[in-house]
C-alpha cells in the first residue's frame, strides 16, 4: 500500500483555544518519533484561531493505526474533553 496522508480539522470552543493549543504541542515530538511518522505538521487558521488542521503522513495505515493507539493520543483526549467543537479526520491517498 502507498503512504497515507491524514488531514485532521480540531475546532477548539472559543474559550478553550490556549488549553487546546498546548496540548496538541505535546503531541507532536513523541509522534514524530512514532514508526511510520514521515511528517506531522500542525497549522493554526490565520482567521479563525480556533481552527486547528494536522498534516500527517503515514509509511501505511497500520503503522498509523499504532499512532492511533498509542497514550500519548488517549491522553490528549482527556486532556481537551468537552473543549473542542469539531473534529473532522480524513485519511487520503495521494495520487498526482
Amino acid at each position: 500500500m502507498s503512504k497515507l496522508t491524514i488531514v485532521a480539522n480540531i475546532k477548539a470552543h472559543e474559550s478553550k483555544i490556549d488549553l487546546v493549543k498546548a496540548e496538541l504541542l505535546k503531541l507532536i515530538d513523541v509522534t514524530r518519533a512514532e514508526a511510520g511518522c514521515i511528517n506531522y505538521d500542525l497549522h493554526q487558521d490565520n482567521e479563525n484561531p480556533a481552527h486547528f488542521l494536522f498534516y500527517e503522513n503515514w509509511e501505511s495505515r497500520e503503522l498509523w493505526q499504532t499512532h492511533m493507539n498509542n497514550k500519548h493520543l488517549a491522553d490528549y483526549l482527556v486532556a481537551v474533553e468537552g473543549a473542542v467543537d469539531e473534529f473532522t479526520l480524513n485519511e487520503m491517498t495521494h495520487i498526482a
